[in-house]
C-alpha cells in the first residue's frame, strides 16, 4: 500500500505475498480501518468544500434504466485546506442536512470556505450564517477560477480517488467505500512529511492498537 502510488489490488496482494484472496481483502479492510482513525481538529484556514457522486457511467445501453444507475451512485463529502488537510466521508444523500452536518464536523465556521454554486451553498441560510466568509464559483456559467476562488483542490483529490478506484480496483460497493478513502485520505495528508508512508502507516496502526488495549 505504501509502496505503490495508486495503491494495490486484494488480487495483487494475493499473488505479490502467498496468502487466499479472502485473507488479503481481510486485511485491507483493518489496515484500512485503522488509518480512518487517524484524527484530527477540524480544517481551518482557506478550505475549499464539494461533494462527488461515486459509480460507473452509464452505457449506451444500460441493463438498468438511467434511474436506476443514478440511485446506485454514492455521495461522498470533500473538504481539503489549501496546502494542508483533506476530509472524505461517505453520506447517505447530498442533500443540505448532510453536507451541513459534515461541514459543521469537519470545517470551523472562522475558515474561509470555497465552494461551487450548487443550491445548498447558495441558497441555505444556515450555511450562509455559520460560514460568513464564504465564496462560491459560478460553475453554471463555466467558470471555473476567479482569483483565488475556486474549487480545483478538492476536484483534483476527487479526480484521484475516482482514478484509483477505477484503475486499481474496478469497482467499490457502498459498504466498503469509507475504507477506500480513508487509504487515500491518509495518503494526501501525510504527503509532505519527512517520514516515509510505510512508517506513517505502522505508527497509525501502533496507535490504534494502544487506544483498544
Amino acid at each position: 500500500m505504501s509502496s505503490t502510488r495508486c495503491g494495490i489490488s486484494a488480487k495483487q496482494l494475493e499473488r505479490e505475498i502467498g496468502v487466499t484472496y479472502k485473507t488479503a481483502w481481510r486485511m485491507f479492510n483493518v489496515i484500512r480501518d485503522m488509518l480512518g482513525q487517524d484524527t484530527e481538529p477540524p480544517l481551518s484556514g482557506a478550505v475549499e468544500v464539494d461533494e462527488t457522486y461515486v459509480g460507473g457511467k452509464a452505457r449506451a445501453y444500460p441493463k438498468r434504466s438511467r434511474a436506476e444507475h443514478a440511485a446506485r451512485k454514492v455521495p461522498v463529502f470533500g473538504a481539503v485546506e489549501r496546502g494542508g488537510r483533506v476530509v472524505a466521508r461517505v453520506m447517505t444523500d447530498a442533500l443540505a442536512p448532510s453536507i451541513k452536518s459534515n461541514m459543521r464536523q469537519y470545517v470551523l465556521p472562522a475558515s474561509v470556505v470555497y465552494t461551487d454554486d450548487a443550491n445548498v451553498y447558495r441558497m441555505d441560510l444556515d450555511i450562509r450564517r455559520e460560514y460568513p466568509n464564504h465564496h462560491r464559483i459560478q460553475h453554471h456559467t463555466r467558470i471555473y477560477v476567479d482569483g483565488d476562488v475556486h474549487t480545483q483542490t478538492i476536484d483534483g483529490f476527487f479526480g484521484l480517488i475516482k482514478n484509483a478506484l477505477r484503475g486499481v480496483h474496478h469497482g467499490v460497493s457502498r459498504k466498503h467505500l469509507q475504507g477506500y478513502l480513508n487509504e487515500y485520505t491518509f495518503r494526501w495528508n501525510h504527503r509532505d512529511e519527512a517520514t516515509p508512508l510505510f512508517w506513517a502507516i505502522l505508527d497509525q496502526v501502533r496507535k490504534d492498537r494502544l487506544a483498544v488495549d
